[in-house]
């Protein structure tokens, strides 16, 4: 039986803080188990995000939208940028079970579009999992477009560990502050069919500074062959949970192994930092990719949709 929504009331935050994470991976956790589906929500991310943000009077960007009945979470929608202008903002929400059909998901999701309008926002991304029905008729009644779908691996210790680590001849660095355009470089040759990765128009909002995104809890690393940069990678690690993200090699290299030499030391970073399982995300139209991972040991779980609008 749905209950009522007497004591409704809506919360506005531009930073969570630590109730705000528990409150909204409580409900995390009970639409994902209720739905069998999974949402990605980056509140690791988000929370780390916030600890390092310096305090301000008033709100300068809603990013959270939290509907309670009383002291409950019911509802939250959640925008999120990833530290700089460079990138779609990426939105994604979900609705209490017992609460549905109240109109508190289109609610949520009018104030956080109108958020994404005002901010001048241009295309951002509406993210649902491939078995949500229910949410994949929500966007197409919006008019959201599907553009492409990414899947979520983890890693099979069996395989992994059957598998030649032969790692000398690529080596790893910490990217610093000065490393900025470099890997604001590469993650538009990786991310944005750059053809010319030779000469890249990046504008200062769109840096991505390796020293603030590690106060976030995302760690990213040059690699490098004989001294030349060959690509990139980044990890995370939270709550036992390790994870890889913006792997990619340069243009010029590709071909030579590197890909898969980066993908396995990645990895033993992460065991380094004693996380349990290990994931990464790709899309699932680029088959160099996945394949690379499948050979790697990685395995698919879920397959997240995203939808373009704007």
């Amino acid at each position: 039986m749905k209950k009522s929504t007497k004591k409704f009331w809506i919360k506005l935050r531009e930073y969570i803080d630590y109730s705000d994470y528990e409150h909204i991976n409580k409900l995390k956790k009970l639409c994902e188990k209720s739905d069998e589906s999974v949402l990605k929500l980056e509140l690791d991310y988000k929370l780390k995000d916030s600890q390092n943000a310096e305090e301000t009077y008033g709100l300068s960007n809603i990013n959270e939208f939290m509907c309670y009945d009383d002291e409950i979470l019911v509802g939250y929608i959640g925008i999120c940028s990833f530290g700089n202008h460079s990138y779609p903002l990426e939105l994604m929400g979900m609705v209490h079970p017992e609460y549905r059909k109240q109109g508190i998901f289109t609610r949520l999701n009018q104030m956080a579009l109108g958020e994404c309008r005002r901010r001048n926002a241009g295309d951002f991304y509406l993210l649902c999992d491939r078995k949500s029905e229910s949410g994949k008729n929500f966007l197409t009644s919006l008019g959201a477009k599907y553009n492409y779908s990414e899947f979520e691996m983890y890693l099979d210790q069996d395989i992994y560990y059957s598998l030649d680590l032969n790692l000398d001849t690529l080596s790893l660095r910490k990217a610093t502050n000065d490393d900025a355009y470099e890997v604001t470089r590469q993650n538009k040759i990786y991310f944005e069919d750059i053809d010319d990765n030779t000469c890249v128009d990046i504008k200062e909002d769109e840096l991505l500074f390796p020293e603030e995104e590690e106060k976030r809890g995302l760690i990213i690393f040059i690699a490098e062959y004989n001294d030349k940069v060959v690509g990139k990678v980044n990890i995370q690690a939270d709550n036992g949970i390790g994870g890889i993200y913006g792997l990619g090699i340069l243009p010029d290299y590709r071909g030579q192994g590197f890909g898969r030499k980066l993908l396995m030391m990645a990895v033993e970073e992460l065991k380094k930092l004693g996380v349990e399982r290990i994931m990464l995300q790709v899309e699932a139209e680029n088959s160099t990719a996945l394949n690379l991972y499948k050979s790697c040991g990685f395995v698919e779980e879920s397959v997240m949709d995203y939808y373009f609008f704007r």
